[in-house]
């Protein structure tokens, strides 16, 4: 198993497409990541969990450019994430949390819009659009303001838009959130065909049954120090994922007695 305290410095991109060494990251005097080693491999579905405050969104944001680290570096298919940021922007497709969109464009107005952004052709833009638009069950409200779709619809353009350009990354924060159930077995086959084509995903999600289900490594992480990283069957350590990863980041033994809340 990775530990955090892992001292290689090199970064192979024929085996890993993401490595971090030494990510750290202050908020005034809170420590958010502390010195984090970590390396993603290529063709993986990488679950990336903690606890509410452990760093994670902090971790995702320094490894897409979106936040500069105060110490340490990123790479991105070989590439010095803060010394590249144009080309490491093509090579990467991300749905944050707290997902912000032009919501005043339709929906095939919006992945237009962010795949000429990206700088492809127009035709490349329509098919790829249409696409999408189709497997994700948006094809009915394609030309319906994105200001009125619902949650789950909005998550679902949003990780449209992150696809479209075709990256070898995709950074996915609580991808599922959300989501019903048919479109969410579309979403997690969608993303498995990705990794079986070589592309790699780091999926962030607070539910264990769904890391456990569709990644094959994850990485637990806590009050900014990475925990543990390995083959989710590494990690796990012959439990479920949910009883290690409570285990680990030293969950409560019991909800205590709230007496007051029974029917009376």
């Amino acid at each position: 198993m990775d530990s955090a305290s892992s001292k290689q410095t090199s970064t192979p991109i024929d085996v890993n497409v993401a490595s971090l060494r030494g990510l750290t990251k202050y908020f005034g005097s809170m420590c958010a990541v502390n010195q984090l080693n970590l390396d993603i491999p290529r063709g993986s579905m990488y679950g990336f969990v903690g606890p509410n405050g452990a760093g994670k969104t902090t971790t995702l944001s320094m490894l897409t450019g979106m936040l500069r680290p105060d110490m340490g570096q990123a790479w991105v298919t070989g590439l010095d994430v803060w010394a590249n940021p144009t080309a490491i922007r093509s090579k990467v497709g991300v749905l944050p949390d707290r997902l912000r969109l032009f919501d005043r464009l339709s929906g095939q107005e919006l992945l237009t819009y962010v795949g000429l952004l990206y700088g492809m052709d127009k035709a490349t833009v329509a098919s790829r659009s249409t696409d999408l638009l189709m497997a994700l069950g948006l094809g009915d409200d394609s030309r319906k303001a994105v200001a009125d779709y619902s949650a789950g619809m909005t998550k679902k353009i949003g990780l449209a838009c992150a696809v479209i350009h075709a990256p070898d990354l995709l950074v996915l924060d609580e991808p599922f959130e959300a989501i019903d159930p048919v479109s969410a077995r579309v979403i997690a086959e969608i993303l498995r065909g990705f990794t079986t084509d070589g592309g790699t995903v780091i999926l962030s999600s607070h539910v264990m049954e769904t890391v456990e289900k569709l990644c094959d490594h994850v990485a637990v992480i806590a009050g900014g120090n990475l925990l543990a990283a390995g083959t989710v069957e590494q990690v796990a350590a012959g439990q479920d994922l949910e009883s290690r990863f409570i285990e680990m980041v030293g969950g409560v033994s019991s909800a205590g007695e709230l007496t007051w809340l029974r029917p009376s």
